[in-house]
């Protein structure tokens, strides 16, 4: 992707414009506020803005959320077509409607790019999009213009989303390079922005837009990562991965192999990879600022593939179980994220992976694990195998010095049942963390939803044999019960836990996001810790 301001949108030789529009909006005003010439510097044809506010009046478009309409300029304009979408009120103007501007200019030049390229061979596309973060409505009917939007937020909105619609995996598929033109990699997807806002200038622009490549880019790396068959997707791949992100933005990686987990004492991680034929791994990421006060962990759980166990899952629970390791993607794409743009605060990244597989030598319900601090633990449920992964990774965080612990892990079933698709789970023992947590993801559209972490709750994971039972009563707080199970063993650390199992995997397209792995959490991770580095 190309991002650019100009002076004069309408100058821009473009297969698209795209101008976002908000209700209540005259569309002649808002054609002629956005400066539109022709090559030559000459204002456009006046009949022919008159004939575009007509057709767009005819068409209903009035600029409601989601609205749109593509009307034709007939060559009398430097932009063969005119994409006018609808933001909706600009006193509730949000990033979400600038997302959606994004994702409908993307999708709308997928098509035309498709279209070209069959007709003439063409690579590449150019779009011009028009940025407007104010209404320019008059009279008694226009609301009360919105103060609390930034230009800048918009800006990062629509790149990142931008960039999200263009992802697609069609490693395995057997297609023709000509019929790949709806999906287009982002880079043969020319992007020209013109600004129609006050607070940004070049540096920003290029500062923002920076930003949102970087996390956009690296959440699609995350979904490829999901993406994978778990055959190819080990954790000796997985490993390999971390390893490529270190090499390419400067970061200290660790993989520890199998006998030096087991010199650290990490019983709960052995025990879960003891019915796999693939070795498990310890992948550990580091960067390190210079003037650095404090250093979060981020732990990510890399079940490459979940059968359960011996704790079986049917057939249909097994299904997309290769997404079981979307913590861990998400904490590799935020550390590719965190190596490029170098806030000022260090990180540690640890990733649990391995295969819980039903093997010959595989974990029985009823054994009794040693973790790395010290506490035993009671298996009843090798399908509740993430817990047990996360809380040695938790351990070697805090032994390595850091300061405060997030987790991100497809964890439960249960959170899903308790939000559904929409939002993650969140938990907790630092409230100040949870809300900085949940505010990050408010920025990039992931929502969360705090559960609550009841002292009640430890009452189900009483072991009569051992320190702790890996899981609680069965159908009651299973979403908290486990985030519990990880508590005991933050030592008193700030730390918040990202129960993601319901949002890391979709079966429908969801805006910016086709269907299958998400990435979920990548971009939340990404704003938290570069707003702690500033």
């Amino acid at each position: 992707m190309h991002v650019k301001m100009a002076t004069d949108i309408g100058s821009i030789k473009a297969d698209l414009l795209i101008i976002g529009v908000f209700a209540q909006e005259n569309i002649a005003d808002v054609l002629a506020e956005s400066k539109l010439s022709n090559a030559s510097g000459k204002n456009v044809d006046k009949h022919l803005l008159d004939s575009l506010s007509k057709m767009a009046a005819e068409e209903g478009f009035a600029g409601k959320a989601g609205q749109q309409v593509m009307l034709p300029t007939y060559d009398k304009a430097p932009f063969k077509r005119l994409l006018l979408v609808g933001l909706g009120s600009s006193s509730e103007v949000s990033s979400a409607a600038f997302r959606k501007l994004g994702v409908q200019g993307a999708k709308r030049m997928a098509a035309i790019s498709s279209a070209s390229a069959a007709a003439s061979k063409t690579k590449s596309t150019n779009v011009s999009l028009c940025l407007r973060v104010s209404s320019s409505a008059k009279g008694k009917s226009a609301k009360k213009e919105a103060t609390s939007f930034s230009a800048a937020a918009g800006l990062e909105a629509v790149v990142e989303a931008w960039i999200l619609s263009s992802f697609s995996f069609l490693k395995y598929k057997s297609v023709k390079d000509d019929d790949k033109g709806a999906n287009q990699k982002a880079d043969s997807l020319n992007l020209t922005l013109h600004v129609q806002a006050s607070g940004l200038d070049l540096a920003t622009v290029k500062r923002v837009s920076e930003k949102a490549i970087a996390i956009a880019s690296a959440t699609n790396m995350a979904r490829t990562l999901i993406a994978e068959p778990p055959s190819y997707m080990t954790p000796t791949r997985l490993a390999a991965e971390a390893q490529r992100i270190a090499a390419a933005h400067s970061l200290s990686v660790k993989v520890l192999q199998p006998t030096q987990v087991e010199k650290l004492g990490m019983g709960a991680l052995l025990g879960v990879a003891k019915g796999a034929k693939e070795p498990l791994r310890l992948i550990v990421l580091k960067y390190t600022a210079p003037k650095a006060k404090k250093t979060i962990g981020l732990i990510g759980k890399g079940i490459t593939f979940d059968s359960g166990g011996l704790s079986l899952k049917t057939a249909v629970g097994m299904e997309h179980m290769k997404y079981d390791m979307a913590g861990a993607a998400a904490v590799l794409a935020a550390m590719q994220v965190i190596g490029q743009l170098k806030p000022n605060v260090s990180v540690l990244a640890v990733v649990a992976s391995t295969e819980n597989m039903p093997g010959s030598n595989a974990l029985h319900p009823g054994d009794v694990l040693k973790s790395m601090n010290g506490k035993t633990i009671e298996v009843n449920n090798t399908d509740a195998e993430g817990r047990l992964i996360l809380a040695d990774a938790i351990t070697y965080a805090i032994r390595e010095g850091v300061d405060e612990l997030i987790d991100i892990a497809t964890l439960t079933g249960a959170v899903v049942s308790a939000l559904g698709r929409v939002a993650a789970g969140i938990m907790g023992s630092d409230q100040t963390l949870v809300d900085n947590v949940i505010a990050s993801g408010k920025t990039c559209g992931e929502q969360f939803w705090q559960l609550p972490l009841f002292v009640e709750y430890k009452e189900g994971l009483k072991s009569d044999i051992a320190d702790l039972k890996n899981a609680g009563s069965r159908g009651e707080a299973g979403s908290s019960s486990a985030a519990m199970f990880l508590k005991e063993f933050t030592e008193g650390k700030p730390w918040a836990h990202l129960d993601i199992a319901g949002v890391g995997w979709i079966d429908r397209e969801r805006d910016e996001l086709c269907k299958g792995g998400t990435g979920f959490g990548a971009r939340t991770l990404s704003n938290y810790v570069l707003s702690q580095g500033k």
